[in-house]
């Protein structure tokens, strides 16, 4: 194996979920399968989330929106962090899940902005400013 493809799992679930609290999707996969959770963790951490084509915020918020639609409010939750670790501000994160009001639906959004002020309680960014 590549150690360039594990440097990049490792730096970009650095970026991404630093400071996340609880258990992420690696530790639980681990817990029940150490091999399929290294796989999973290289594809999706290590060369889907690393790729360049889009910018790491462009990438966080189309996840936001995607997770918002499908009402997975759990990895939602963890994907808020990693917006606001790769620099997308609570506004731009709002407004995406405002945009998905049109496609998933007013209640998925209302809980997607639910998961979002939970975050930034979390974080001592709630209320907002401004």
């Amino acid at each position: 194996m590549s150690t360039d493809i594990i440097e990049k799992t490792k730096k970009t679930a650095e970026l991404y979920f630093k400071g996340v609290q609880g258990e992420r999707p690696f530790d639980l996969w681990r817990s029940f399968d150490r091999d399929l959770a290294k796989d999973l963790s290289l594809f999706i951490t290590g060369q889907m989330y690393a790729r360049e084509k889009i910018s790491h915020p462009t990438r966080q918020l189309i996840t936001v929106a995607a997770l918002t639609v499908l009402s997975r409010l759990e990895e939602l939750e963890l994907h808020i962090h990693a917006a606001l670790n790769v620099g997308c501000t609570p506004q731009e994160i709002a407004e995406v899940i405002f945009q998905t009001a049109i496609y998933g639906g007013v209640p998925a959004t209302n809980q997607a902005l639910k998961a979002l002020r939970s975050v930034l309680e979390e974080k001592g960014l709630w209320p907002l400013q401004g």
